[in-house]
């Protein structure tokens, strides 16, 4: 194995990230249209609460899975050069 790959650990944890990710974005797709019809009968500001929820968060929840990638897996890159002396300044 090349020094300069990372070991099976850190891929194996890299997909584990993105599973736990990919099913958080899965149930939010599914759940907001799933229980549209039920959440239609609560209001928010005279809005159906089930507009609220397939607007605007589920953009939230989008951008938050974002984010949370994006810094686990600069934790994660950091961690490995850090055990293996590639450490950037």
């Amino acid at each position: 194995m090349d020094e300069h790959t990372p070991p099976p650990a850190h891929w194996q944890r890299t997909r584990r990230l993105s599973g736990q990710l990919l099913l958080l974005w899965l149930l939010t797709t599914f759940c907001a249209a799933f229980f549209a019809r039920e959440l239609s009968g609560l209001n928010l500001f005279g809005w159906p609460l089930s507009f609220y929820l397939a607007a605007q968060g589920g953009c939230l929840v989008y951008l938050a899975i974002l984010g949370i990638y994006a810094w686990r897996m600069r934790r994660l890159d950091r961690q490995w050069r850090r055990q293996h002396g590639q450490e950037r300044p």
